[in-house]
């Protein structure tokens, strides 16, 4: 603090927090310890770790479920398509106009 007495009392925290977590002889731990059971190193150390839970948009989570049942319902709808593409390509390549199964121009 040196020569500036104006603002001591913004100094406060730092120093009890300081104060708090040093070891006492008498004890061998930090006052913080004796009633929080753990001596943080950072004041960081002190806010509660966020709960992921809160984060989680339930809306999110069911438009999520949403589109991946849409994409299963499509990717189903496209499977069964190609499957009826692919046999009216195919129609017609044993015999008829082609030759051993493959196409070719027939002569006269």
């Amino acid at each position: 603090m040196k020569g500036n007495h104006k603002y001591w009392d913004e100094y406060l925290p730092h120093i009890e927090f300081a104060y708090n977590r040093v070891v006492h002889k008498t004890t061998n731990i930090s006052p913080f310890e004796v009633v929080y059971g753990f001596n943080p190193i950072t004041p960081l150390d002190l806010l509660p770790l966020p709960n992921p839970q809160d984060f989680v948009h339930k809306e999110g989570i069911t438009k999520a479920e949403f589109v991946k049942k849409m994409h299963e319902r499509f990717k189903n709808k496209i499977q069964q398509q190609t499957k009826k593409y692919r046999k009216h390509s195919n129609k017609g390549e044993e015999g008829g106009d082609f030759l051993g199964g493959r196409l070719g121009l027939a002569s006269p």
